[in-house]
């Protein structure tokens, strides 16, 4: 058989069965991704004959003589197609990993298919970019701007790995073929519990062993019985210590059981299905409340001191107040009081968990898709009793992150068997994996109650929140904490915070943007718009009565010192700005079937997380006069690179082209505690603030000794430093700093504290359908204070895919899990993110303003664009039917039901 790919041919066969996907990344182009071996994504799309196919549905012989066109054969970075140009230049893309299907699929469209995106894209999914960006890409439409030396923030500039990208170059975790002298790959595939609660019996691995070619089955036995939290901070301590790598007990349907080592993944595949397990089933909850309720099985023992009440299978609870509710209440006109129900939600991020490790120089090495390699790095070196020394952790680009990768679920297991094995082990899950075992969005159930006064004052506000943590603690206090915000967000001189996060045998909850106040900004947000109804007042109003302005105390948990910094009335000039959007956008007439209306919401999100943000940056003048930097930061599509590259080039008066990356490798960056909760550009980017400026200052102090100038006299000017008259290239200054034994290199940390807070308000107009319950979204504005923007191109791409992602979660992604425990749609078609048609264009309005303590006086605002869209389309509906719906999603179904009641 031979197969033409790219133009080259190649005698090589597929396996029987084998779909053209793998086959063609054996053979090298992993340009070609997977993510989701279902036809759903578009992720692998390639040309056969000059028709994209999807490549993970078809069969590889099919390819058999025929010619086959990859990413990498489309274009080089020498000679782009000029659909790869457009998505240069968009730029079409974040984290990247859609992006080569989506080039692909894009450049054979014809101009018909391109009036017509919606139907033309459907086969091609895209988590990051909410697709107005791949839309501008498709038609040509340009937003990369050249930044001219010293001026580089403030700038729309390119990304440094965007070539690479576009032509499927960009190496992502399982992008490499590794074949070393001790043998080669080896492949772990996972057995599942079927139970949702059960203890291990006994395990029977001997068939599994005799399948040719399966090396290891790894038992709760054969694993340190180390307890351990999979969820990823800086202060491990915050977490629970409540996880094994493997256990003798299973507390959810889709736990790890056993872990079965191959040759190949068909032969872990096989032995996996030979492995006999005897449970014991034990009894299982489910519901939150009916776990935390005397005699509810208990999950946990009490050996843990972080779980606070394990008779009851509470995690945690928290408990404040300020002022006194009771009379708070007793002086208001009004009172409203609502529960409200937000989902479990999954991150979708299209690049599925996977790691490789391999030994070198007797050194464990771990290239993961993580969202922090420094913290991994420190749970495997706990886990395995491996001195900082003996382990490198690393990452090269990730493919959508979202929250979902601040876990260890996967480096774990390949450490365990090359440790022992000595081979190089891959490990990379299933989309069904993703869902079935995987972190999703805690569920929560919110009680919220305010009181007012005729004239709009708030009197009291009281909170109560239940959060399903499900089986295992991971980021169950953290998100609860979080939740504060929600309330902090309106003053009121009488508050009351409850909040309980409770084990039970579901999936344990993560962390997923927005991060423990996405769903506190839906019931609170859902309530202030109810209150102002029935106080008869516009809710926006109500709101401007009440938010909290400069000068007043962030109150959540109780009135007392904190370290957020709070110096401007970002959020009112926010809601005036949307409101204002609002009512210019025309309300157009789709007949008597269909009902408009408008709704908006807020929220605040603080630039940190409390516990301690770490970030060191390193700064180097190399001796190809390229400023070389080195920074712990993941690059998974929230640009952080991009912007970190474009501080550094500000500071040093040069452009970004002049600016080297190296990131996210314990080997060669210094400490960071990982790029979530926006800390990749308010942490890390202070600490490449201050390492540029370390930099700068070094240079021209030795420019200034060097020519005898007094140094305010010297300034920084691309590749050379002016001295008064005196012009030297850096070339010209190494030389002479070499001569002297002295060389340009400087580290300089960044921590996540004091904070600040980002504002946020949403408004969308919507229509309606009272028959079907069908919503169409006909204007969605947003409105961020993100400080000084570093590059606006990239902020408005993060607010349209934070936007995105939270019509998702409020209209069509449904968990769908049965009365078992079971998840019943683990897979991209039928749990349905959003896609092109699903997505309207949203309005960015970015804020004149600037911050107090972030990089250059900019803001991260990657994660809070999420917070105000499902309570501003709930709002919305409410506007349009008169009804109220206080669950999510708001599909057509509960929306027709609700309406026909």
């Amino acid at each position: 058989m031979s197969y033409v790919v790219n133009g080259r041919i190649f005698s090589e066969q597929p396996f029987a069965g084998q779909c053209l996907r793998t086959f063609l990344r054996t053979l090298g182009h992993h340009g070609v991704k997977k993510g989701c071996d279902g036809g759903d994504c578009g992720a692998c799309t390639v040309w056969l004959d000059g028709t994209p196919i999807h490549s993970c549905i078809t069969p590889a012989f099919r390819a058999e003589g025929r010619d086959v066109t990859t990413i990498e054969g489309l274009g080089t970075p020498e000679n782009l197609h000029p659909m790869q140009a457009q998505f240069r230049d968009a730029p079409g893309f974040q984290c990247g990993f859609c992006t080569a299907g989506m080039i692909m699929t894009a450049a054979a469209l014809t101009d018909d298919q391109k009036d017509d995106l919606p139907r033309a894209l459907k086969g091609n999914l895209c988590r990051c970019t909410g697709y107005r960006a791949i839309e501008d890409a498709v038609n040509g439409v340009s937003a990369i701007e050249v930044a001219l030396p010293g001026q580089a923030v403030g700038t729309s500039v390119g990304a440094p790995a965007a070539t690479d990208i576009v032509t499927g170059r960009a190496e992502f975790t399982m992008d490499t073929t590794m074949d070393t002298s001790t043998g080669g790959m080896l492949h772990l595939k996972v057995l599942h519990s079927p139970h949702a609660h059960a203890r291990i019996v006994s395990i029977d691995t001997a068939a599994a062993l005799a399948v040719p070619g399966v090396h290891r089955v790894y038992t709760w036995k054969d694993v340190p019985r180390k307890r351990f939290t999979t969820a990823i901070h800086t202060d491990h301590l915050v977490d629970p210590d409540d996880t094994y790598i493997l256990d003798n007990v299973v507390r959810f349907v889709g736990q790890r059981v056993v872990a079965v080592l191959a040759e190949s993944i068909a032969a872990a595949e096989e032995g996996r299905r030979r492995v006999v397990v005897e449970y014991e089933v034990l009894p299982a909850v489910f519901d939150p409340e009916e776990a935390m309720a005397d005699g509810a099985p208990p999950l946990h023992g009490s050996d843990d001191p972080f779980v606070r009440d394990p008779e009851h299978n509470i995690l945690l609870e928290i408990h404040g107040h300020v002022g006194d509710v009771d009379a708070g209440f007793a002086a208001a006109d009004v009172i409203h009081e609502g529960t409200y129900f937000s989902p479990r939600v999954q991150h979708a991020h299209l690049e599925t968990h996977g790691s490789i490790a391999w030994m070198e120089d007797e050194r464990l090495h771990v290239r993961t898709s993580s969202q922090s390699p420094s913290i991994a790095k420190v749970k495997l070196s706990h886990l395995f009793d491996l001195r900082p020394d003996q382990l490198r952790v690393f990452c090269k680009r990730v493919g959508g992150g979202f929250g979902g990768k601040q876990e260890v679920i996967t480096e774990d297991l390949v450490a365990l068997a090359t440790l022992d094995t000595g081979r190089p082990v891959s490990l990379e899950f299933t989309r069904e994996e993703e869902f079935t075992t995987a972190s999703p969005r805690h569920p929560m159930k919110l009680t919220i109650k305010l009181g007012a006064t005729a004239d709009g004052t708030l009197t009291a506000f009281q909170y109560r929140n239940i959060s399903n943590t499900g089986a295992y603690g991971n980021h169950g206090g953290e998100t609860l904490f979080a939740g504060g915000a929600a309330v902090s967000l309106y003053r009121c001189a009488n508050k009351k915070f409850d909040a309980y996060s409770v084990y039970t045998n579901n999936v344990p909850s993560g962390a997923l943007r927005g991060y423990g106040m996405t769903q506190p900004a839906f019931a609170v947000e859902s309530a202030m718009t109810e209150l102002a109804l029935a106080l008869n007042m516009d809710p926006l109003e109500l709101r401007r009565r009440n938010i909290v302005r400069p000068g007043d105390s962030l109150v959540a948990l109780e009135d007392g010192p904190d370290d957020v910094i709070f110096t401007e009335d970002g959020l009112g000039q926010c809601i005036d700005l949307v409101d204002s959007a609002l009512d210019r956008t025309p309300v157009p007439s789709l007949g008597e079937d269909w009902l408009i209306g408008t709704g908006t919401a807020s929220s605040l999100h603080e630039t940190a997380p409390p516990t301690e943000h770490i970030s060191e940056a390193w700064l180097t003048l190399g001796d190809d006069c390229m400023y070389e930097l080195a920074i712990g930061t993941v690059e998974f599509g929230e640009g952080t690179s991009t912007a970190h590259v474009q501080i550094a080039a500000n500071q040093l008066g040069t452009t970004p082209s002049r600016v080297r990356i190296i990131q996210s490798d314990t080997d060669r960056t210094g400490f960071d505690t990982g790029a979530f909760a926006s800390a990749g550009l308010f942490v890390a980017g202070n600490a490449v603030l201050r390492a540029s400026n370390a930099l700068r200052d070094r240079l021209l102090a030795f420019a200034a000794h060097h020519t005898g100038v007094a140094v305010d006299q010297c300034s920084m000017d691309d590749d050379k430093i002016v001295c008064a008259s005196t012009r030297l290239t850096l070339q010209e200054v190494l030389d002479a700093a070499r001569q002297r034994g002295i060389r340009f290199t400087v580290a300089r940390k960044a921590y996540g504290s004091p904070r600040s807070v980002v504002s946020n308000t949403h408004g969308f107009r919507i229509a309606v359908h009272r028959i079907t319950g069908e919503i169409r979204i006909l204007s969605s504005v947003h409105a961020t204070d993100g400080g000084v923007i570093i590059n606006p191109a990239q902020v408005r791409g993060q607010i349209e895919g934070g936007v995105a992602q939270g019509i998702g979660f409020a209209l069509t992604e449904n968990f769908h899990v049965d009365a078992a425990g079971a998840m019943m749609n683990p897979n991209l078609r039928n749990y349905r993110i959003p896609t092109y048609a699903d997505v309207p264009r949203t309005e960015v309005i970015l804020v004149d303003s600037a911050d107090s303590v972030g990089p250059l006086r900019s803001k991260g605002m990657a994660e809070c664009c999420i917070n105000p869209v499902a309570p501003a389309l709930a709002n919305a509906v409410h506007n349009a039917t008169g009804t109220r719906f206080r669950s999510l999603p708001l599909t057509p179904e509960r929306i027709y039901t609700g309406l026909n009641r």
